[in-house]
């Protein structure tokens, strides 16, 4: 832990000061002592935490000797299909792109970690890999922000750690400052970012070229990000006293004083997105997690490395608005910089996850606590944090791309309290990762969490960051080869050595050290007397109950009045005059604004989610599990607790657009076939005909992919469709080659059609190793029982909803979840909640047929030559053998 200052500094021995944070950092102060609400556990066994440690150890060498193997010198790893993502050569992900610079991202991102994990001479060979191949000229646009956490604090991590190793005589005894000079190097490439009047940087730069010249390509940007702008500091810092350059950091405290100077003055918060030109905020909301979250990081990081006071006493300012406003534990809500009691959504990105963390740094510990445990039962219904969720833990957004903050916070209060419930919230984060992650050629980011599908991507921050911070939460001190207590974190935790505060300063290492964290240790005991003070907050829409004569009273009070229609809709009405006051009056009309998007909320999740299409048969054993769009006919996954699981067969004719030539292969069997040439309709009609027990519909569109194309629904072809009794599901090209390459591979390929993800046992790799040893005597597909449906893994109802939701249910007659509200003037601001009808019209090609709706398509592609060019299966398993030997011991060990 690196730690972290706040409030105004004590008196006293400062040595004795020093000594009580060392024992908190160190764990040794029971939570107990601190808070008495902190959760409670039994205290993990020295063996168990040790063999914890190792198996961090050996998913870290899976990741990372497949990243050198299969993807360097590419920036990052597709795990998926086993190759390097290579930016210009994959189709765009739009902003994530910025990212990749042509710089093996990936392994500048990883040097520290393999010090951390006392991998010494796999960093000593990285480093040489780095000066060796690694070149920073390449004519690219890319994110400053990225480029600065990722590939110049890679490079200062690993110049940290390097130095430190020399100094100890066994390794790096050859070094002379390498990585330092290409931080250098890459630091003067982004200076010309900065050329703003405001000094606030373009959000993008030419590695080449810089800005506005023709080849540069970028530099009209008037926009960028608060924490694009404002997390910039350590690095910049930390480069200008590695090497006594002081305009980086220069220029990064002009960036920091500019937003200081942008803050409303009202609030003290500062917004989304800002005009780095005139200074104005052009996303006006305001939050901890994207776009802002690591801006406040860095303000009190920035006080510890640096020693300055002004960045704690902006910190205090910030954190304390932070609490006022946008803190309702254990919630963390967006608000209005203006309006700060008005909330901007009810919804919160996982993002946040990291403000726990930064809390303990703080030293107000209650609060990360509880905000940490809520993240955490978010976690148990979804096994991983969705980029975003409710209020009530519903996904608003399904994706997880393997992202750390919440074991950062995890390790953080772990350091903080010594309480051994920490302990197994990371091992559950282990366990989580190799169950529903893990994929042959590494660990690949979850699709949705909903359904378990992966996307193919494996992100530099998931090595530099989640495997550094689950290693140091069950490592002890004579664990590590250095004290990592003589380092600070930065954002994408690399490490920064605390002895760079005394660097140009006159006061010693020593006593800056203690003066910096003397006033943490003063908060974290003196903060209970005024936690939980302050008044009541006002009424929330999630929590209003119609039936509730007291909320009733509290409308009337905030000017909204609630009428009942003839048709069985409820209207909200607000008159601001006949509020009982002002504040009264902005109190509805925060209210009326929750409840519009509560509502709205509900209308988008009632479109259908993705649904998974998983393959089961050996080598696979149901690890690879690909996102699939579904049918608006056939059998619905989502309401059967069963998938259909069955063999693949390819049918004749390949488009299924006529009657099936080839019967006897599609018997009992899931049938594949391209888009086109018919509706989708007619396609399960002939292939459940010929006795097929699923269809799987794949793209004609070569080197299309869900990671980059919406999924929709297919839709019928305007005739009744109770006659489809069977499962349909659409696959884009990617994904339905990854089917077709283990085909020619492997003659039988066995899938499971869900509304999600199977859980991966060893009861089910047992019986899919039997199946096809069956398979392989030429057993019979119905003496396999290869159409056999199996129950899915039951975790929770997807139609359950929580009590704040359903009190909307007390509105109106209807359901809540077929509410829709609609606004009127802004004088009178009326609220209707009526039925809305979700069910999205069949789309057809024919004439005088409905037309289709946004997110629904039929199937009237033009015939496309089937005659794509895949790389051998044999590549991508190579070394599947070693990998699930080494599985199954784990899984063992567990047991």
């Amino acid at each position: 832990m690196s730690g972290a200052a706040s409030g105004e500094g004590g008196s006293g021995d400062p040595t004795a000061r020093w000594g009580r944070w060392k024992l908190l950092a160190l764990g040794l102060l029971s939570a107990s002592s601190v808070l008495a609400a902190a959760p409670g556990a039994g205290a993990m066994s020295r063996e168990e935490k040790r063999r914890l440690g190792n198996q961090v150890l050996e998913m870290f060498d899976h990741a990372y000797s497949n990243y050198m193997e299969h993807a360097y010198p590419a920036d990052e790893l597709m795990p998926l299909t086993c190759r390097g993502r290579v930016r210009g050569r994959e189709p765009s992900r739009g902003d994530v792109d910025d990212a990749l610079g042509k710089f093996s991202l990936t392994l500048i991102d990883t040097l520290d970690t393999l010090v951390v994990l006392n991998k010494t001479k796999e960093f000593e060979d990285a480093v040489k890999n780095v000066i060796k191949d690694v070149n920073l000229d390449n004519d690219i646009v890319v994110s400053v922000f990225e480029t600065n956490i990722r590939v110049l604090g890679g490079l200062l991590g690993g110049h940290s750690v390097a130095i430190m190793l020399k100094e100890k005589g066994e390794y790096m005894q050859w070094y002379s400052g390498e990585l330092l000079h290409m931080a250098k190097q890459l630091g003067y490439k982004l200076l010309p970012a900065f050329n703003t009047t405001s000094g606030l940087p373009y959000p993008r730069v030419n590695l080449k070229f810089g800005l506005r010249s023709p080849e540069a390509r970028t530099g009209t940007e008037t926009d960028t990000c608060t924490a694009c702008a404002g997390t910039l500091i350590l690095e910049f810092a930390a480069l200008s006293r590695f090497t006594g350059t002081s305009i980086f950091e220069e220029y990064a405290r002009k960036a920091l004083d500019f937003l200081w100077e942008k803050r409303q003055r009202n609030s003290n918060l500062v917004g989304v997105t800002i005009n780095i030109h005139t200074g104005d905020w052009v996303r006006k909301d305001s939050g901890v997690g994207a776009g802002i979250d690591s801006y406040y990081e860095y303000l009190l990081k920035a006080y510890v490395l640096l020693g300055d006071d002004r960045f704690l006493e902006r910190f205090n300012t910030h954190y304390d608005a932070i609490m006022r406003y946008i803190s309702q534990p254990p919630l963390l809500l967006d608000v209005h910089i203006h309006k700060p009691m008005l909330n901007a959504r009810t919804w919160m990105d996982s993002l946040l996850a990291f403000f726990p963390g930064l809390q303990v740094l703080k030293g107000d510990i209650r609060p990360a606590i509880e905000t940490h445990e809520m993240l955490y039962q978010v976690i148990k219904k979804h096994n991983f944090l969705p980029e975003a969720f409710t209020t009530d833990f519903r996904v608003h957004w399904a994706q997880h791309p393997l992202r750390p903050e919440f074991a950062e916070s995890t390790y953080f209060l772990y350091k903080a309290t010594g309480d051994p419930y920490y302990l197994e919230v990371g091992k559950t984060l282990i366990e989580n990762l190799n169950k529903y992650a893990r994929v042959p050629c590494g660990f690949a980011a979850m699709k949705d969490v909903r359904t378990g599908s992966h996307e193919d991507r494996m992100d530099s921050f998931f090595l530099a960051e989640m495997f550094k911070y689950l290693y140091l939460l069950f490592a002890d001190k004579e664990d590590m080869v250095f004290d990592i207590e003589d380092y600070i974190f930065t954002t994408e935790a690399h490490l920064l050595p605390l002895w760079l505060s005394t660097t140009n300063q006159t006061m010693s290492k020593k006593n800056t050290i203690m003066y910096q964290y003397e006033t943490l240790i003063l908060t974290i005991f003196g903060r209970e007397e005024s936690f939980g003070s302050g008044p009541k907050p006002p009424l929330r829409a999630r929590d209003f109950m119609a039936s509730n004569p007291e909320h009733l009273e509290i409308l009337k009070k905030m000017g909204v009045s609630l009428i009942h229609l003839k048709d069985g809709r409820v209207q909200l009405v607000q008159h601001a005059i006949q509020a009982a006051s002002s504040l009264d009056a902005e109190d509805g009309l925060r209210f009326m604004q929750e409840m519009i998007e509560l509502s709205s909320q509900q209308q988008k999740e009632q479109q259908l989610p993705p649904r998974a299409v998983q393959i089961v048969s050996h080598p696979f054993f149901g690890r690879v599990v690909l996102t699939a769009g579904p049918a608006q006919f056939g059998m619905d996954l989502s309401k059967h607790n069963v998938g259909t699981r069955g063999f693949v067969a390819t049918s004749k004719p390949y488009n299924g657009c006529s009657e099936i030539t080839n019967p006897e292969a599609v018997k009992e069997k899931i049938a594949l076939m391209q888009r086109g040439q018919c509706m989708f309709a007619e396609k399960a009609r002939n292939i459940q005909k010929a006795g097929a027990i699923g269809g799987i519909v794949i793209d004609d569109n070569e080197g299309s992919s869900s990671d980059t194309a919406p999924l929709f629904q297919m839709a019928g072809d305007g005739k009744n469709t109770d006659d489809i009794k069977i499962p349909m599901l659409f696959l884009f090209n990617k994904e339905g080659n990854i089917i077709l390459d283990a085909i020619r591979e492997y003659e039988s390929v066995e899938v499971l059609l869900s509304d999600k993800a199977k859980d991966r046992d060893l009861e089910m790799e047992n019986m899919d190793q039997k199946s096809s040893e069956n398979d392989s005597h030429k057993q019979r597909p119905e003496e396999t029982s290869a159409s056999q449906d199996l129950s899915l893994a039951s975790q929770e109802p997807e139609g359950e909803e929580s009590s704040d939701v359903t009190h909307l249910d007390s509105l109106s007659p209807v359901d809540a979840d077929s509410d829709s509200i609609s606004i009127s003037n802004q004088e009178s601001c009326i609220t209707e909640i009526h039925e809305a009808n979700v069910q999205e019209t069949e789309s057809t090609e024919l004439d005088n047929q409905p037309q289709e709706q946004s997110q629904t398509e039929t199937d009237s592609s033009s015939n496309v030559n089937w005659d794509n060019k895949v790389q051998p299966m044999e590549s991508i398993l190579a070394d599947w053998n070693e990998d699930i030997e080494a599985f199954e011991m784990m899984e063992k060990d567990e047991l």
